[in-house]
């Protein structure tokens, strides 16, 4: 009898067979990421073998576009199996998922000062960079890019630098990766479970409910409440329980502080430790000033002058907020009334019913998230001319993750979008949007389109409703859809200057350039009915949100400043950090914060942004796109917020350039001019708009 072959082939191995070649999320199994990836490492090492060995004079086509087209997918293994092994870290993982990165960051990381340390590699580099023959504007950015990249790896060090620089960056990624696990543990450790119905006083039904359908995941009688945003604000916002709101929020900003496993505090410090060292021994003074080099703000004075001038602004207006929050509280609860930090919300919420009747439970009804999908769908088709069509032969890591083909405005395919909804056990907190394969055009002019993903935690679905959204959630969706938009659009030559492969404080303004029409009227008509009747939005609902739209917009503004100024705090430092992490944070950040600070309660150790999310010496980025959204909306808001023409040209300059010029060539290309903070002011209600 003939024995059938049943060896089973990696799946990373072969072509996927999938719909665009998409990644085969249904055939890979945990066994086949290690595999793939020292196959991929040893790939790697045999292209950079060939290159170096190359007996012909180094050449921009022999040394940087070395890959033969008939093998990109042979020397791209490494690429494809890490992308999707670390996406899937972040938003379905697993204690074998943790212990397998656990094992791999260090060989992988080896393996990148490998490629950057290798001498003869970087000398034909350098041999390139001087003597090159003509070069496209494209071409000669990613020649600068690389041999930079290269230079600012450690490439010019002698052999004890780089012996140093390889034990800096090994150990710094390792810690980075840990200081990521501690906090998801924390955070899905803690729960508020609640048995007495009492305890519910305030909540709305959609909490409650979720709330419950919480307790029975978890096989329990009554309510259970975590630390999981949809879970979190909500209960923080609306609970009459005072002491309850004390417990949720000391476990939520308490996180990581605990004398157990996940206490990140020593990792904080060794991790500023790490980065001062690695980018003193690369000839700077201080990490923030490594790296600016490489940001539109390009040096730590200018980032201060934009904090200083931001607190400038917007502290007079932060402490009428605050003192208005304050009178709120005492209203309720009588003269000698203390307001605790979390107690911040609950009043702040009583304050915003006020003054403008509005609610954020008011909107949900409206709020689908069908009808929202359809509407941020919708609004860049009316943009763009662009189509989503949802494909389920396209395979999903979840079932909560829904699939999309994308075509342009001549039908022709534009990109595969996945979109991954609502929290659960093994996915990170938070919002962000990542890539499975990048855009290029290959040698043969095959435009290879890109597979984006954006990953959130919006309110999930119970028993008895659909999934209902608040607009701050309507927010986040827009903000990642505007990065996601930023990579579907790419159209450049090179994957690693294509999309969001652009400088950290330009990559934010797409997406927060979407988060404008979450409060203009005639975006609002198109998708937000009421899910049981079908009604739209009333006018005069919409109405109190545009006005409501500044409310505690420089508290707000302040928050984001003062992690600005931390962030800067640890990256300006030029000598070892040893201080208390607590008490360094609390004086790092004062000039910005305006409530009391409680001794027990610690960000940095939670603060993935700067420790583990690549933001180090970069979070000063969000208010930098903000200036830059804001003008350019403002652009929107003279010729139509709808305008193709436009948008058109946002697409050209902006969105479809990725990282082929300089940031601000392509801003002021598109703009006309510099950004100035004006049209931020203006929209916040620090200045006075012209009637």
């Amino acid at each position: 009898m003939k024995q059938e072959n049943t060896t089973r082939q990696n799946p990373f191995f072969g072509d996927y067979g999938t719909p665009h070649d998409v990644a085969p999320f249904d055939k890979i199994r945990l066994e086949d990421y290690e595999e793939a990836f020292m196959e991929g490492i040893r790939r790697d090492d045999e292209l950079i073998e060939k290159t170096i060995n190359n007996p012909e004079k180094p050449t921009f086509d022999n040394t940087l576009l070395n890959k033969d087209d008939d093998t990109d997918d042979y020397y791209g293994l490494l690429d494809r199996v890490s992308t999707v092994f670390f996406n899937l870290l972040s938003a379905e993982t697993n204690d074998e998922m943790d212990a397998l990165a656990q094992k791999m960051s260090p060989i992988l990381t080896k393996h990148a000062n490998d490629v950057r340390l290798n001498e003869r590699l970087f000398e034909r580099i350098k041999y390139v960079h001087r003597h090159h023959r003509k070069l496209t504007p494209e071409e000669k950015r990613l020649l600068d890019t690389s041999y930079d990249g290269f230079v600012r790896s450690g490439a010019l060090l002698d052999k004890a630098g780089k012996e140093r620089l390889r034990q800096l960056t090994e150990e710094a990624s390792m810690l980075s990766l840990q200081f990521s696990q501690n906090l998801l543990k924390e955070n899905k450790a803690f729960t508020l479970h609640l048995t007495d119905e009492a305890q519910l006083d305030g909540l709305p039904q959609t909490a409650i409910d979720a709330a419950r359908q919480e307790a029975q995941s978890r096989q329990l009688d009554g309510w259970v409440i975590t630390l999981d945003f949809p879970s979190y604000s909500p209960f923080m916002t609306y609970s009459t329980q005072r002491e309850l709101r004390r417990q949720l929020y000391m476990a939520k900003n308490t996180e990581c502080t605990h004398d157990n496993a996940e206490n990140n505090i020593n990792i904080c410090k060794r991790l500023v430790n790490l980065r001062r060292e690695l980018a003193q021994l690369l000839g700077y003074k201080t990490y923030a000033d490594y790296v600016l080099e490489h940001r539109m703000a390009g040096s730590v004075k200018r980032v201060y002058r934009l904090l200083d001038d931001l607190i400038e602004a917007y502290k007079p207006a932060a402490e009428k907020e605050q003192k208005a929050v304050a009178r709120m509280a005492r209203k309720y609860e009588g003269r000698d009334f203390k307001l605790e930090p979390w107690d911040q919300s609950f009043y702040s919420h009583k304050l915003k019913l006020e003054k403008y009747n509005l609610d954020a439970e008011m909107l949900r009804p409206y709020f689908e998230l069908s009808r929202v999908i359809d509407g941020v769908f919708g609004l860049a088709g009316r943009l763009y001319g662009i189509t989503f069509r949802e494909n389920k032969d396209i395979p999903v890591y979840h079932p909560d993750v829904k699939a999309y083909e994308v075509f342009d405005k001549d039908g022709s395919f534009l990109a595969v979008f996945y979109a991954d909804f609502h929290p659960r056990q093994g996915k990170q907190g938070g919002a962000w949007m990542t890539e499975y394969q990048g855009q290029w055009i290959d040698r043969k002019g095959v435009n290879n389109r890109p597979h984006v993903s954006v990953v959130m935690n919006l309110t999930k679905p119970t028993a008895e409703k659909p999934a209902l959204l608040t607009l701050g959630e309507v927010e986040t969706f827009l903000h990642e859809f505007g990065h996601s938009l930023h990579g579907m659009f790419a159209n450049t030559r090179f994957e690693s200057l294509s999309g969001t492969n652009v400088w950290w404080d330009f990559v934010e303004l797409p997406s927060q350039f979407m988060e404008n029409y979450a409060v203009e009227r005639d975006f609002l008509r198109t998708f937000a009915f009421h899910y049981q009747t079908g009604e739209p939005m009333p006018d005069e609902l919409i109405d109190r949100i545009r006005k409501s739209r500044n409310f505690m917009a420089a508290t707000a503004c302040l928050r984001q400043v003062s992690f600005g100024l931390l962030d800067m705090a640890y990256y300006t430092k030029k000598d070892a950090f040893d201080e208390d992490i607590v008490s360094f944070e609390k004086q790092a950040w004062k000039k910005a914060i305006l409530g009391r600070q409680l001794p027990e309660t610690c960000m940095t150790v939670q603060f993935s942004h700067i420790m583990a999310g690549g933001y180090a010496a970069g979070y000063y980025s969000y208010k930098w796109a903000e200036v830059l959204d804001a003008d350019a909306f403002a652009v929107f808001k003279r010729t139509g917020i709808f305008n193709q023409k436009t948008a058109q040209r946002f697409r050209d300059e902006i969105l479809s350039r990725g990282g082929t010029e300089n940031p601000m060539t392509l801003y002021k290309r598109f703009r006309g001019g510099e950004p100035t903070i004006e049209a931020l002011l203006k929209r916040n209600g620090i200045k006075p708009q012209k009637q």
